[in-house]
């Protein structure tokens, strides 16, 4: 059974790149009663107040989109406030869930979960089969517990209440382009803006630019976390990866960012910085054989990020 257009449906996480891509999806294809709640109004790392407002709201479907997140530098600089976020409000949602009854939960993983030197592409299998990239070690284990937590879940109580899915580095409207915390994408858009309109002759960027990565616009995952709510059924008691198929090196993607930004001067490669895991290519025919593709090409979503990033950003950014 899918959902009714006025199920009861708790977007968590829903001003961020991916949560608010699924209230728009949402909107736009018709469901009228979609719960939010700001982090001023409900902290998820407080097992109370989470069992409060889900005692009072009821909802029938969740979408967990809610979590920290960052690129390396802010892995790095703050590993514990990742692990300890992330896995505070895994456990009060999941329970929170469970106890009143949720029909679904979506669940999201992260590329990072897979060992540093996987084969290539990734297969959902292939988790815990060796060392994770230690830039992203805590934020990993964190989302990996929660991957595993559904399982855990789904077995102990007899149900498919929890479904996990493991998208690859998302992208969008309502990125985050702080360079300090943004990852990879959305710190190049940024920095080759701040160049174009500061006119430098030049960017340096971390590492070797060799490592290659897969993206998927969020627009895309919202389509495919829907789609997933209302095929629940078809779903085994496991996790799915969600990609677009294709990736690039970081040399690739910045060449390409550049072009649609609009930067002209030389991109330098800082090769004292980590270049983090060499590829992580996600292996999707799981999820794929289930009935979903994604519709957006990479460079109209880079486009779409983009036109998004010069309508919301400062003044000074416009110029």
């Amino acid at each position: 059974m899918g959902i009714f257009r006025d199920s009861r449906i708790y977007v968590a996480g829903h001003t961020g790149l991916l949560g608010s891509a699924i209230c728009k999806k949402l909107n736009t294809t018709g469901y009228t009663n979609i719960i939010t709640c700001s982090h001023r109004e409900l902290d998820l790392t407080d097992q109370a107040q989470v069992r409060l407002f889900f005692a009072q709201k009821q909802p029938e479907y969740v979408f967990l989109a809610a979590g920290l997140t960052g690129g390396i530098l802010a892995n790095q600089a703050a590993p514990a406030d990742f692990l300890h976020t992330n896995i505070a409000i895994q456990d009060n949602v999941f329970q929170a869930a469970q106890e009143y009854g949720v029909r679904h939960l979506i669940f999201y993983g992260s590329s990072c979960v897979y060992p540093k030197d996987c084969p290539q592409p990734i297969k959902e299998e292939y988790l815990l089969t060796g060392p994770i990239e230690e830039t992203s070690e805590a934020y990993a284990i964190a989302k990996i517990s929660g991957v595993l937590a559904c399982k855990a879940y789904n077995t102990q109580f007899k149900t498919n209440r929890f479904i996990a899915l493991v998208p690859n580095s998302m992208y969008g409207p309502n990125d985050n382009f702080e360079l300090e915390s943004a990852h990879v994408l959305s710190a190049l858009i940024r920095k080759f803006h701040d160049a174009k309109i500061k006119k430098q002759d030049k960017v340096i960027l971390w590492g070797s630019g060799n490592p290659r990565r897969e993206f998927i616009f969020t627009e895309d995952v919202a389509d495919a976390s829907i789609f997933a709510m209302n095929n629940a059924e078809k779903f085994k008691n496991n996790y799915y990866n969600i990609g677009s198929g294709s990736d690039y090196s970081i040399k690739e993607l910045a060449k390409i960012v550049a072009q649609i930004v609009g930067f002209q001067g030389r991109i330098d490669w800082d090769r004292t910085k980590p270049d983090g895991s060499p590829r992580k290519l996600l292996d999707s025919k799981k999820f794929l054989t289930l009935g979903w593709k994604p519709k957006t090409t990479f460079e109209k979503g880079l486009r779409l990020t983009y036109e998004w990033y010069l309508e919301n950003m400062t003044p000074q950014a416009k110029l």
